[in-house]
């Protein structure tokens, strides 16, 4: 019997820059090799919620694509509390990382409300913060990624980050070398990149936590050409890390 993983893409229309969508292409082939079904939701504005929602995925956006969003998002609101509440992995960047805060105050000082899920705020600034980024995870080893976002991010007290930055002017405000942020199974961050092809241990943490929530373990059921094919792609994803992070940024 197949064991299915369904995996939300939350406002693939309007959040979705920068390669996002790799995101999703990247859970969906990983759950193949390790012998699960992936079944893919495109939910935009009005759509109908799936049966299921095992893995949640969001992608950035611009200011115009967080405001179209942001209603639906609202009505959704609680629907997304609950399930954050009760072990969903969700993957939230840039834009939607905002949104999963509790406000967004923008340049010209209008105010987005967030839906607090992740306890932080985002302040827009005249200064963007662009470039090849690379972060130390206690939980994800190193992370590269590429982020370009105006508005600066300041997680609560009780709140850990995803990753720690060596400079100032990067991460998720350009002051406390911090980025990103971690909250029971739902990371927010601003690495573009795509994120997920090149940072496996992200991806996997994600299926892992879905599977076990879905049926009790993450048990995988691969064959040699199965578990070869995701050596492969891990030694790929280790390159690409290593290039990208003797990268200017």
């Amino acid at each position: 019997m197949a064991r299915q993983i369904d995996i939300v893409s939350l406002y693939p229309k309007d959040m979705n820059i920068y390669g996002d969508s790799g995101n999703v292409l990247t859970v969906e082939r990983r759950l193949a090799l390790y012998g699960y079904e992936p079944r893919i939701h495109a939910i935009n504005q009005n759509d109908p919620w799936p049966d299921h929602a095992d893995i949640i995925l969001g992608g950035g956006g611009q200011d115009n694509g967080q405001r179209k969003i942001i209603e639906d998002l609202f009505r959704r609101a609680d629907l997304l509390r609950s399930l954050a509440q009760d072990g969903v992995p969700m993957l939230m960047i840039c834009g939607l990382y905002q949104l999963f805060g509790e406000y967004f105050e923008t340049v010209d000082g209008s105010k987005l409300e967030g839906i607090s899920i992740i306890g932080a705020y985002t302040v827009g600034r005249d200064v963007r913060m662009i470039g090849n980024l690379t972060e130390s995870s206690e939980q994800f080893g190193r992370i590269v990624g590429y982020e370009n976002h105006s508005g600066q991010t300041f997680l609560r007290e009780h709140v850990q980050p995803l990753g720690h930055v060596d400079a100032d002017g990067c991460g998720n405000n350009g002051e406390d070398h911090t980025e990103g942020a971690v909250v029971n199974h739902v990371i927010g961050t601003y690495m573009h990149g795509s994120l997920l092809p090149k940072n496996p241990a992200i991806s996997d943490f994600l299926i892992r936590a879905a599977a076990e929530r879905r049926y009790g373990t993450f048990a995988p059921e691969q064959s040699a050409d199965m578990r070869d094919e995701l050596a492969r792609l891990d030694t790929l994803a280790e390159h690409a890390r290593a290039v990208a992070e003797v990268r200017p940024r």
